[in-house]
């Protein structure tokens, strides 16, 4: 049975409650040497849950979650659903002000964060602004020391241990209204919102995914760089759980290393973004390491050229797949699939889901026919409930019959696949002609010598923008900003070839693994400014 029919109805907290007890023994998180059973996670985040309860946590609370890609994540966000608590997941990178901003604008009630962790000590970093925020009632460490604390802050294990063997009333819960997460946005291109999705908005396009890769509980998945956003939650942890798998997590890794993982455990099914497989396919140990077992996985989060997946699917993951969402949309709105066509299969992201209804609208609003680019509208049950306390901006990106408007221009072809070009705010108008960045670069992600490249516009008197391409080049390689506009004109119109090239050692990235835009295109901006002083 497809798991979108299994589990259809349930609650987030129904996923780990079933599993667990059909494969209790069978291997659910992965950490290095650290191993946990299905039995095992649904017990800690039960004991979790029954202490937090114990402290007054209950139905609607906001959980912040500062935490790694450790198995306490995991356990949290299960004890989260069984309390009827709404997760808010942080990026334990976030700086001071912004990690204030979120948890004040989410009003977390609790916030369970890593000690120490990449040289932070998150618990000096708290005590300082726990003044500041009212609503913060508690703080969950999780740590190896055995310190100290006033009545505000809590041990993680001391909390697993102390709600061991107690009681906890089942809380009733409308997956289709209830709000499980509220997930802030990278803010590539602004201040970061708070997208609040139910239960059924992420398992909607979660349980697709899993059956989409035709996950089984066999099935090993790899490659989740962060579970904070909202492909880690979903496509990620709540996939690869529903189907009884068995989730590999990482810290941040080198290729190396990552390769080193998949060939131990046995990895079979491999997810990232685009610049992680790039890295992969560039590491020298590649060619030594034993990846039989890979099957399959999905590449999302940054658009990907035909020759890359092509390239992926020969030398690492056979089956790769290509799969295009949001956070407002919880996740994946469309993927390819094995039946596809081979074509449709490295040149678009797939059919829509059938859970999404997606069109494309002129920008005036009005719809457009097949094979016309304009921007990506998206309604279905993985679709947001709206941006927390934050109605106007809401009311402004869904149309009136409640298609959400992404910001992406794409087109759907006339056998219903979906191609995306690239993101309107990204778009170059250069002498009153469109050019869209992801055209050049998908040509530059073809040149030998490029690694990664980001093509971005910059003001200019007279043609009003111009398109200046940002590239990171292989490790040892030489080639002249010449000899790169040379190879776009060999196939590019002559007003899509860069005007200027830069050579960079790398790119700022958001935490999710996408090019801070708006940021790369300012340092540019900057540099030339400089120059012509």
């Amino acid at each position: 049975m497809a798991l979108v029919e299994r589990f259809r109805g349930q609650s987030v907290a129904g996923i780990i409650s079933s599993v667990a007890g059909e494969q209790p023994r069978h291997p659910c998180l992965i950490l290095g040497d650290r191993r946990y059973s299905y039995g095992q996670v649904d017990a800690h985040s039960e004991a979790l849950a029954s202490a937090l309860y114990e402290l007054g946590i209950e139905k609607g609370d906001r959980i912040a979650l500062n935490l790694p890609n450790w198995p306490e994540f995991v356990v949290s966000m299960f004890a989260a659903a069984k309390l009827g608590a709404t997760i808010v997941p942080l990026n334990p990178r976030y700086t001071n002000p912004e990690l204030q901003y979120m948890l004040r604008h989410s009003e977390a009630v609790v916030c369970v964060t890593a000690e120490t962790w990449e040289g932070v000590d998150f618990l000096a970093r708290f005590e300082n602004f726990l003044a500041s925020l009212p609503d913060l009632q508690y703080i969950v460490s999780v740590g190896e020391e055995d310190l100290w604390y006033d009545d505000r802050v809590y041990q993680f294990e001391d909390l697993v241990s102390a709600g061991e063997g107690r009681s906890l009333a089942r809380v009733e819960l409308d997956p289709e209204d209830d709000i499980f997460a509220i997930l802030y946005t990278s803010g590539t291109m602004g201040k970061p919102k708070g997208v609040s999705l139910t239960h059924a908005n992420l398992l909607t396009s979660a349980l697709a995914s899993a059956d989409a890769l035709e996950l089984t509980p066999d099935d090993s998945v790899f490659g989740l760089n962060t579970l904070f956003n909202v492909f880690g939650l979903g496509p990620g942890v709540l996939a690869t759980l529903a189907a009884g798998a068995t989730l590999v997590l990482q810290e941040d890794t080198s290729p190396a290393e990552a390769l080193e993982m998949v060939e131990r455990e046995g990895v079979t099914v491999y997810h990232g973004v685009p610049t992680s497989f790039i890295l992969d396919l560039h590491e020298p140990s590649l060619q030594q390491k034993d990846l039989r077992t890979l099957r399959t996985g999905i590449i999302a989060g940054a658009p990907v050229s035909e020759e890359l997946v092509a390239r992926i699917k020969r030398d690492l993951v056979p089956e790769i797949r290509i799969a295009y969402g949001l956070t407002e949309t919880g996740s994946t709105v469309s993927i390819t699939r094995g039946s596809d066509p081979v074509g449709k299969q490295v040149a678009t992201v797939g059919r829509p889901l059938d859970s999404a209804e997606v069109k494309v609208l002129d920008f005036d609003g009005s719809p457009l026919p097949v094979e016309s680019i304009g921007e990506i509208a998206v309604r279905g049950d993985g679709v947001m409930q709206g941006y927390y306390r934050q109605p106007g901006e809401t009311a402004q990106v869904f149309t009136e019959d409640g298609f959400f408007l992404t910001g992406d221009l794409g087109m759907i072809d006339e056998e219903g696949f979906l191609h995306v070009v690239g993101r309107r705010k990204e778009m170059i108008i250069r002498g009153g002609f469109n050019v869209y960045p992801r055209e050049v670069e998908d040509r530059l992600h073809a040149h030998p010598a490029v690694l990664d490249v980001a093509v971005v516009g910059l003001p200019h008197e007279v043609l009003g923008e111009v398109a200046c391409a940002c590239i990171v080049l292989v490790e040892g390689a030489i080639v002249t900003g010449e000899e790169i506009k040379e190879f776009c004109r060999e196939t590019l119109a002559d007003y899509k070839v860069p005007d200027l090239v830069r050579f960079l050692d790398s790119f700022p990235m958001t935490g999710s693994g996408k090019v801070r835009r708006v940021e790369l295109a300012r340092m540019i901006s900057a540099e030339e400014s400089s120059r012509r002083i």
